[in-house]
């Protein structure tokens, strides 16, 4: 009866964590629709930043492509370093700054890329709790028998845990 009761519990533990996982990638491919809007809106203003669009347009596809946990969190920061880029070049066109349609895009990506923060959080808080259970006893027993793995977390590289420079 123990048996059941554990291997039950991992069973909705392991669900949740796909779960978390799913509402990651629902966050994703929401950025991914509203990148190229964004960027279609800045282009029109910004002709000659070419550079900029172009790995925009990369980092969207690499976010897309990746497949494990690990890729799928840099290829995401990535492209969220890529996206401040495109707003730096859109702060040099006041014209655009005041266009509601690009007002409107910046706000929905903030949004999202809010959104994708929380459940990158809820995700690895999910993880966490389930490679706790599989890893103590006597759950770890049940969990050996019956090829529960550990999960991957959602971590940001290196680069982006250090404190940013302001200058002026």
């Amino acid at each position: 009866m123990l048996f059941v009761v554990i291997y039950n519990n991992l069973i909705r533990q392991r669900n949740r964590v796909e779960n978390a996982w799913a509402q990651i990638e629902v966050q994703l491919k929401r950025r991914h629709d509203l990148i190229p809007n964004i960027v279609e809106t800045v282009k029109g203003y910004a002709k000659h930043e070419k550079t900029v669009f172009e790995n925009v347009t990369k980092a969207r596809a690499a976010v897309m492509s990746a497949e494990s946990v690990k890729d799928k969190a840099g290829a995401s920061n990535f492209l969220s370093s890529t996206l401040k880029s495109l707003f730096a070049v859109a702060e040099n066109y006041p014209e655009l700054k005041a266009n509601q349609n690009f007002l409107q895009l910046q706000q929905e990506l903030s949004e999202t890329e809010d959104k994708i923060a929380y459940t990158r959080q809820f995700y690895n808080d999910t993880a966490m709790r389930y490679n706790i259970s599989i890893q103590t006893i006597p759950t770890n027993i049940v969990a050996g028998l019956m090829n529960f793995h550990k999960k991957e977390l959602f971590e940001a590289p290196s680069t982006e845990r250090e404190a940013p420079k302001v200058t002026f």
